[in-house]
């Protein structure tokens, strides 16, 4: 049995797929992370200026987008919503909450082919509108569904 060659694949077994990982540019560094967030879209303190920055200016009605959500939140520190999107050739899906500080509560890109569903836990400081906006092929979509809170979360 070859011990000294064992021991050296068993320590460097991590650290070479490591090493093949970042030669194929599988790992990202941090600064390329984060220049995929929109910060100024999620800085945003106004619907409209959240919606610009998302590049959304026209928005579609479709009923092709279903938001899943409580009708009246008990804990608005807690909210599950879910947006399930039926328009084909789906690429993002980005939730509003309109009355809160910072309305743009979520964004998600959606691989090509990938299934048009995102679920997630908002918090919202009152009741207010939940907007899904839906880009699809070029064009934004979108729906609205109303979330009664009872007790805030944002404040």
């Amino acid at each position: 049995m070859n011990t000294p060659r064992r021991t050296f694949l068993k320590l460097s077994g991590g650290a070479g797929a490591l090493a093949v990982a970042a030669a194929a540019g599988l790992l990202k560094t941090a600064a390329v992370a984060a220049a995929e967030w929109n910060q100024d879209a999620f800085s945003a303190k106004a619907v409209n200026d959240a919606l610009k920055s998302l590049g959304a200016t026209n928005l579609i009605e479709s009923r092709d987008i279903v938001i899943t959500a409580p009708e009246i939140a008990e804990n608005g520190a807690v909210v599950p919503v879910a947006v399930t999107s039926k328009i084909p050739n789906t690429q993002t899906i980005a939730i509003i909450a309109e009355k809160n500080p910072f309305p743009l509560a979520a964004s998600f890109n959606i691989a090509g082919g990938g299934e048009g569903y995102v679920s997630t836990r908002l918090k919202m400081g009152e009741t207010s509108n939940v907007r899904a906006v839906v880009k699809a092929d070029g064009k934004f979509y979108t729906t609205v569904k109303e979330v009664k809170v009872t007790i805030g979360g944002c404040g």
